[in-house]
């Protein structure tokens, strides 16, 4: 958890727990959002209140009662160490890498506009478990209601290319134009003076796709050349099963976690499964990920990892490092 919330930040965060409607709900998560320090130690923070406040309004406007007509709408619940989005133009073969990346087996065809709903699937990236969803395509011509709000959800996104296809780049500022018209801005970086609650910006990196189709490789070169500086870029091509290895890391390195053991005094480690708290993160924060109570009985942690020496007693504001084995000691 960041740390360093003012007071007021607290205040407001009880009062919302105990609002009893979605109206009042919103009004506090709103004023949460203010009141909330804007730093890099807050970045996940405002991206799980500007979630929570695009829910509510959604809420608060559906109960309305408004003639407006909606259409299908998704909630994908992120599972695993996070969800990342495949985002593209039709027919930069997003399907393609799911299937190739997961069990997950989405209908895929030479065609466009085939994916017409989110298909989930869950990747593995050595022993971390990531959720990859694949999104219906967009183009000038469509980009169904529900996608920006499924991007805007989720915690990083894969912005898919196709290497295959002289109108890449058009097509891709075409995707990049179209979701920030709606709030939804794909970035390499957040911003930390990220102030519209309206604003969603998200984590992203480019795979260009299909690298081995003819003139593929100067495709790829025109593209790092006009988008290089604002996404980094990973070329796959996700039917020759080539880059998919980089594809995977890419995925797990956007969401910037940390791969955490643990082991409980007097009996072998666990590291068939690790804890994915941010990168940051304190012994606390582990602790409190595992069980809420614990954050109240931890006393002290012994640490096998970086920066330490093997089996170190550490405090409970210890930053963590990837790959750390942790053992709690409670009071």
């Amino acid at each position: 958890m960041p740390a360093n919330l003012p007071p007021q930040y607290h205040k407001v965060d009880e009062e919302y727990r105990a609002a009893t409607t979605p109206e009042a709900r919103l009004e506090k998560a709103r004023e949460m959002f203010r009141l909330l320090p804007k730093h890099k130690g807050t970045e996940k923070l405002q991206a799980d209140l500007k979630k929570l406040i695009s829910r509510l309004r959604d809420d608060v406007e559906g109960g309305k009662g408004s003639s407006k007509k909606k259409g299908v709408s998704y909630r994908i619940p992120s599972e695993g160490a996070g969800q990342v989005v495949l985002v593209g133009a039709p027919n930069t073969g997003k399907s393609s890498i799911l299937a190739a990346l997961t069990k997950a087996t989405p209908r895929i065809e030479a065609y466009p506009y085939t994916t017409r709903e989110p298909q989930p699937g869950m990747m593995h990236w050595l022993d971390v478990r990531i959720q990859l969803v694949d999104l219906p395509p967009i183009s000038a011509d469509l980009m169904e209601p529900f996608v920006p709000s499924l991007i805007a959800a989720a915690d990083a996104a894969l912005l898919v290319i196709d290497c295959g296809d002289d109108a890449t780049l058009d097509q891709t500022e075409v995707v990049l134009e179209r979701l920030s018209k709606n709030f939804v801005e794909l970035v390499a970086e957040v911003p930390e003076d990220n102030d519209d609650e309206r604003v969603h910006f998200l984590r992203t990196a480019i795979v260009a796709n299909k690298v081995d189709a003819p003139g593929g490789e100067d495709r790829l070169e025109i593209v790092r050349d006009f988008l290089g500086s604002r996404f980094p870029i990973v070329a796959a091509s996700a039917v020759g099963r080539s880059g998919m290895d980089d594809v995977a890391r890419s995925a797990y390195d956007l969401l910037r976690v940390l791969r955490v053991y643990t082991k409980t005094p007097g009996k072998p480690a666990d590291r068939t499964s690790p804890f994915t708290p941010p990168i940051g993160s304190t012994v606390l924060d582990l602790a409190g990920m595992i069980h809420r109570d614990f954050e109240k009985t931890l006393k002290f942690a012994r640490v096998w990892g970086t920066g330490v020496f093997e089996g170190q007693s550490v405090k409970r504001d210890h930053v963590l490092s990837d790959g750390d084995l942790v053992e709690l000691h409670h009071s």
